[in-house]
């Protein structure tokens, strides 16, 4: 039982921290683009309406912001290396040999950022997915923030609800500003070095209640 316990803490408090990054990240890249900010605000409204709030059934008919939200973790992933790995047999890989034993990190954050992947890779594009089969679930290897197979992150689908239901919510019930005297190409990507990408420099903006 202390397992199961200690198992669950784990999910949640990593659910948390890359939960709370990912909509930083997502309001950093809305705030740099005011008109994919309208889009999405108007998105969730049109189809809410006046209930006063987002349900989690809402969720599956808000396409732009399920897009929004595949575009985030591409281009700011939560865990830029993932976990790492170690190799269980010797193997060469574009050339390079491989010991039995080496501790392997994978790149998630190079790998969505790749020009012969993505088309603008740099840019934030959340269209690209509109209408798009790529998924983060880990059968498309150019877009896996949560890693794949039997190392991927047993807690993706509570991170991914929990972000699209917080961020949802927060589109519907304000308005989104930047401080007086600050414009879009004032708002800054710089990242922390660490497990979890945080940004640099708190993320400043200002709510009007909607």
């Amino acid at each position: 039982m202390d397992h199961v316990k200690a198992l669950l803490m784990n999910i949640f408090i990593a659910g948390t921290d890359t939960g709370a990054a990912s909509i930083i990240w997502a309001m950093t890249a809305l705030m740099k683009n005011p008109t994919m900010l309208k889009k999405v605000q108007e998105e969730v409204r049109t189809l809410v309406g006046k209930k006063g709030k987002v349900d989690e059934d809402d969720i599956h008919s808000l396409p732009y912001l399920k897009a929004m939200i595949k575009e985030t973790l591409r281009l700011y992933p939560p865990a830029p290396l993932l976990v790492p790995h170690k190799t269980t047999q010797r193997c060469v890989i574009d050339g390079y040999e491989i010991e039995p034993q080496t501790v392997v990190y994978i790149n998630a954050w190079a790998i969505a950022r790749d020009p012969e992947s993505w088309e603008n890779p740099e840019e934030f594009l959340p269209e690209r997915f509109l209408g798009s089969d790529i998924d983060f679930r880990g059968q498309n290897f150019e877009l896996i923030p949560f890693g794949a197979g039997r190392r991927g992150c047993p807690g993706m689908n509570l991170g991914v609800a929990t972000v699209e239901l917080a961020l949802a919510n927060l589109l519907y019930s304000f308005d989104w500003e930047l401080p007086d005297g600050m414009k879009k190409e004032g708002v800054d990507t710089d990242a922390l070095p660490g497990l979890t990408m945080h940004r640099k420099n708190a993320l400043c903006v200002v709510a009007k209640k909607y």
